[in-house]
């Protein structure tokens, strides 16, 4: 049994040691150094289509004919908007999202 655990440690040593060693070849990115900077490697989004299912609960709870200022839809990508989320419940739900 002791041996059994002096193996293991070994192992768990000998992969930590292997994870340091590759992990100071690269230069890492430390977040918050330069905000304004990403990463090379990051992930860029290039195209968010919109098809009429997304239109359809983006624009629920709201009647035709939709007010000119919803055209931010249209240029609306892949971030977060609060908008086409369901919101506060109760009298605030004026779009009955809830």
């Amino acid at each position: 049994m002791t041996g059994c655990r002096l193996a293991i440690g070994a192992a768990v040593a000998l992969a930590i040691a292997g994870t340091a060693a590759g992990a100071q070849d690269a230069t890492p990115f430390i977040a918050g150094v330069r905000p304004g900077e990403r990463p090379a490697t990051a992930p860029v989004v290039t195209d968010y289509p919109k098809d009429g299912p997304w239109y359809a609960q983006a624009l629920s709870g709201v009647v035709e004919p939709y007010p000119y200022s919803l055209r931010f839809l249209e240029d609306q990508g892949g971030w977060f908007t609060p908008f086409t989320k369901p919101g506060m419940t109760g009298p605030y739900d004026i779009r009955g999202w809830h």
